[in-house]
């Protein structure tokens, strides 16, 4: 896969790591990508990163 440059290469080989994962775990991707980038930009404290792994998500209902 052409990324461009190494470190673009590597954050590529995360995000479809996550996309694949949350599949795996029968999570809707975009919902998991969305939901998990809004808590980190409200500020989920690092500590409780775990509760924001695909087998962890929760969709709002």
């Amino acid at each position: 896969m052409f990324a461009g440059h190494d470190e673009g290469a590597r954050a590529c080989g995360r995000i479809a790591s996550l996309i694949a994962t949350a599949k795996v775990n029968n999570v809707e991707p975009f919902a998991y990508l969305k939901a998990t980038l809004e808590a980190i930009t409200a500020g989920h404290p690092t500590s409780r990163i775990d509760e924001l792994l695909p087998w962890n998500f929760k969709p709002a209902s």
